[in-house]
């Protein structure tokens, strides 16, 4: 017999503990959406009077040339401005990432028993953690989306304990993607007036994590969200989307030509491109220079939807604040603080709004 899915301890038993996940709960046959997934009015998304992004991608084999400073300085612009953009030519293998999207669907394809095995408090590995919505002990309505997350050590441990359904093309999805993240830094830093160099950069992607998320048909997207809205904390955030859509950006500050400060808009799937995105330690350590915007995905009653980021993040133990460099001319926006303590407050504080960056300004 069915749960009874409008009774909030029955839904989460069988979502989150039994790990059926959303997906389980939508292959049961849905008519409308559970109460517990009913977002706020205000937190919908009004995918009618949204507009689309109108930054072409940037083609990165063009930094090896002559273009070099004028995509360079695209980047640079990019990242201070929306915090978002889109790359091509990136050096990530236009097959591999076809297969990675195969592979999410098969992932998520499978019997809920066999994706419940790394389930939070049952994974037999540290590194896998299959699970639903962001936080769901803490949110007061859940998000339409399933997904599994794999953190890196070394190559080792990845083939050996993550899911060998998706272990091997992760992982070199994770290594063919950190090589462009490093390039992107190296830019981004030369933009600040800062001399990039392996330790900083190392010092920014200690950590790094693979995710596959998946969004499975929803009966009344129009009351749902994929993902609420949050900012990433991490350095910076690679994505694959699939063809479907769904990723808005909220506008931080006026930018002539594209958008006023407060409205959202959607990142367009672009073939063969990744989508970059600013996080907020990036924005601690370029002072406030680069913009690690708030972003949401909304859902879809026709197609189930992939989605694989890659999260680059300074180790825990970590030390950032603003740059010497930077503070020296321009004054810290922001205080030093062990990264460990920004992550915390940040998973306190799951998706509301921007208040870890808060936290970690000066003055506050």
């Amino acid at each position: 017999m069915a749960p009874n899915f409008d009774e909030g301890d029955s839904l989460f038993n069988f979502v989150v503990q039994d790990g059926y996940g959303v997906k389980g709960m939508v292959d049961l046959g849905l008519s409308k959406v559970p109460t517990p997934y009913i977002q706020p009015s205000k937190e919908r998304i009004d995918k009618q009077n949204s507009r689309t992004c109108p930054f072409q991608p940037i083609d990165l084999s063009k930094l090896n040339g002559p273009e070099h400073d004028r995509v360079a300085e695209e980047i640079a612009r990019a990242a201070a401005t929306l915090g978002f953009f889109q790359v091509v030519n990136h050096g990530v293998p236009i097959e591999l990432l076809e297969k990675l999207k195969d592979t999410a669907h098969s992932f998520f394809g499978q019997a809920p028993e066999k994706k419940a095995l790394y389930r939070k408090g049952a994974s037999p590995s540290p590194l896998v953690k299959y699970g639903t919505s962001f936080l769901p002990e803490k949110e007061k309505a859940l998000e339409w989306k399933d997904y599994i997350s794999m953190t890196y050590t070394n190559d080792v441990e990845a083939l050996q304990q993550w899911p060998k359904e998706c272990n091997e093309v992760s992982l070199e999805y994770l290594k063919t993607s950190l090589k462009m993240v490093r390039k992107l830094l190296e830019v981004l830093m030369e933009n600040l007036g800062v001399k990039p160099d392996n330790s900083k950069i190392d010092a920014l992607i200690g950590l790094n994590m693979v995710n596959m998320n998946f969004y499975p048909t929803c009966p009344n997207p129009e009351l749902t969200v994929g993902v609420g809205r949050h900012s990433d904390m991490g350095t910076l955030t690679v994505l694959l989307q699939d063809g479907i859509g769904g990723l808005y950006v909220k506008v931080e500050e006026d930018i002539e030509d594209v958008g006023k400060k407060g409205e959202w808009m959607e990142i367009p799937p672009i073939d063969g491109a990744l989508v970059i995105n600013v996080g907020d330690a990036l924005q601690i350590i370029s002072n406030g220079t680069y913009k690690s915007a708030e972003h949401r995905v909304r859902t879809t009653s026709d197609k189930s939807r992939v989605s694989i980021p890659i999260f680059t993040i300074p180790k825990p133990t970590e030390k950032i604040g603003p740059l010497p460099e930077l503070v020296e001319r321009d004054g810290a926006r922001f205080r030093e603080l062990v990264f460990q303590d920004y992550m915390s407050n940040f998973f306190s504080n799951a998706h509301d709004g921007k208040k870890s960056l808060h936290f970690a300004q000066v003055n506050n």
